[in-house]
């Protein structure tokens, strides 16, 4: 890697860096490729994914409105983009007409994945494809610190038309995948644009993951509401570091008070320890966690549940210990997930459930691609449309002690440098 190659790279992220503090929104494909000449990088082009996770859609910069033609969308499936955003790798072109290589990488944000980036160059060489990688990388954090204030990012992402209910719990959820060197966490909730009364949340305070997952009566404006108020007493609470059980009775109280006992919401709200992989947790009148493990055997969490926040029905919460293995994957549900019906009236079910994360994980697929896969299988069984708002939070304890980089790669889908 000569001095010349390092230098060019050096100023192609700089230079993205810089500019990236007043950029507006619109602008950023142009910057990109004006940044991009200097590292000997043209034609680059940002694809996002979109809320379903079923298309890539180019950023223009010219205009939310402007009629996409064929060429700015790509499928997730069947085409390289969708291939490089499905394993987290770099996926590399022929030679185009103008004698290029053109290069797809996965565009992350940390281990989000918000969609890919193309780049043509004149070489298809590893030096190559990691500059493309780490130019995705700057890229990414570039989309980070610009899409909170824009209404152009979230119209992009956007293939229907999305209710009100579903716009306030998206604005609330915490990104779809996080991992570091001790634990993976990634989530999916359907149906995207009009979900309702689910609503999944996770957070690392030092070595605790804060896990929880939340079940509103009703898929309507109110049950959104309540799960939005729910969460958000789930997370005051926590940053007060109160135990699980004081905030589930918080959660309840505050309900009752806003809904005078017309409203409930269930769930499960827990801790993991990554340093010893204890897990603890309880139940509040929700579907009870499973747990896969060694890729081939899965079991469900025992723990007596009490009533359903928001009911008042008097049954104490019970908090409940498991101890995991390093590769364990706790899994957190709706009954949307497991009841959803087919047009026989066949339900989806847990077997089903658990046999499908079971296949896809020895499969050696990243968790987030497996989670999409997941919610695609059960909208086939469902016709294409559920009638109930299904979500799934999936949390696996690395242990990082026991863990390669490699292998922490392959789970999330993180590019290589």
């Amino acid at each position: 890697m000569d001095a010349r190659y390092e230098g060019g790279v050096l100023a192609m992220l700089v230079s993205l860096l810089d500019a990236s503090h007043l950029v507006a929104f619109k602008d950023i494909p142009q910057e990109v490729n004006r940044c991009a000449a200097m590292a000997d990088l043209e034609d680059v082009a940002i694809y996002l994914v979109d809320m379903q996770q079923e298309v890539l859609r180019e950023m223009t910069g010219i205009g939310v409105d402007a009629k996409q033609e064929s060429e700015r969308e790509y499928a997730v499936e069947g085409t390289m983009a969708g291939r490089a955003f499905q394993y987290g790798q770099p996926v590399m072109g022929s030679r185009d007409g103008r004698d290029r290589f053109l290069c797809w990488v996965p565009l992350i944000k940390g281990t989000e994945r918000l969609g890919v980036l193309r780049a043509g160059s004149p070489g298809d060489d590893p030096d190559t494809v990691r500059k493309i990688e780490r130019l995705a990388s700057m890229v990414a954090l570039v989309l980070l610190a610009r899409r909170r204030t824009s209404d152009a990012y979230p119209r992009l992402l956007r293939t229907k038309r999305m209710e009100v209910a579903a716009e306030q719990e998206w604005q609330l959820m915490p990104p779809r995948t996080y991992a570091d060197s001790d634990v993976v966490i990634s989530g999916v909730m359907e149906p995207a644009y009009e979900v309702g009364g689910d609503a999944f949340d996770y957070a690392m305070a030092g070595d605790t993951a804060h896990l929880a997952v939340f079940d509103s009566m009703g898929h309507d404006t109110t049950a959104g509401i309540a799960v939005n108020l729910a969460m958000s007493i789930y997370r005051n609470r926590r940053r007060r570091d109160v135990d699980l059980v004081e905030t589930s009775v918080e959660i309840e109280r505050i309900l009752i008070e806003q809904f005078n006992g017309d409203q409930y919401v269930t769930g499960v709200l827990a801790t993991l320890d990554t340093r010893d992989g204890m897990l603890r947790w309880i139940n509040r009148g929700h579907p009870a966690p499973i747990i896969i493990r060694g890729q081939r055997w899965s079991t469900s969490l025992k723990c007596p549940p009490a009533h359903p926040m928001g009911t008042d029905l008097g049954l104490d919460p019970t908090v409940c210990s498991e101890q995991l293995e390093p590769g364990d994957r706790v899994v957190f549900y709706t009954d949307g997930i497991t009841e959803a019906r087919n047009h026989d009236g066949q339900e989806f079910g847990l077997d089903q459930f658990t046999d499908f994360l079971i296949r896809h994980h020895s499969d050696q697929l990243p968790t987030p691609e497996t989670l999409r896969r997941l919610i695609r299988s059960i909208l086939d069984h469902h016709g294409g449309k559920l009638t109930d708002d299904a979500t799934v939070l999936l949390a696996e304890w690395i242990s990082s002690e026991k863990t390669s980089r490699r292998r922490l790669e392959r789970t999330v889908g993180l590019p290589r440098f």
